[in-house]
């Protein structure tokens, strides 16, 4: 059984990420809840919606949490998940990052976080003009 998959984003962006990683792949293998934190949001309410998501999305093999910034209300949000709960956290968020899970959905924790990492890496590239 796959770990679940919680994402904690800015406004709509896991939303959105969320969506369009769907309509790519047709699918969506994972246990997934989005929360969004918009900029005037109370950090405990959305600590403990957190902690609701992680209960239900946790089937006995983690949650891993991705977030869309490094140090940001999210990431800061899902560190304090990582008190009591079986998780991994991955700051960074991009469409590369879900689609490579996706394509993985039998990994374990650990393994999940490794390929997020690596989907979100490997995803980048600066485009340069042909010759």
């Amino acid at each position: 059984m796959a770990a679940g998959l919680l994402i904690i984003t800015h406004n709509g962006i896991g939303a959105a990420l969320l969506e369009t990683a769907i309509e790519t792949v047709g699918a969506c293998p994972l246990a997934v809840e989005i929360l969004s934190a918009p900029k005037d949001s109370d950090p405990d309410a959305l600590l403990s919606q957190a902690h609701a998501g992680v209960a239900r999305l946790d089937r006995g093999n983690g949650v891993l949490v991705l977030t869309d910034l490094y140090g940001s209300t999210p990431c800061n949000i899902a560190r304090r998940l990582m008190e009591g709960h079986s998780v991994r956290i991955v700051a960074g968020l991009n469409l590369p990052m879900l689609i490579r899970l996706f394509n993985y959905p039998d990994l374990n924790l650990g393994e999940m976080t490794a390929k997020a990492v690596s989907g979100g890496h490997d995803g980048v590239f600066e485009v340069k003009r042909e010759t």
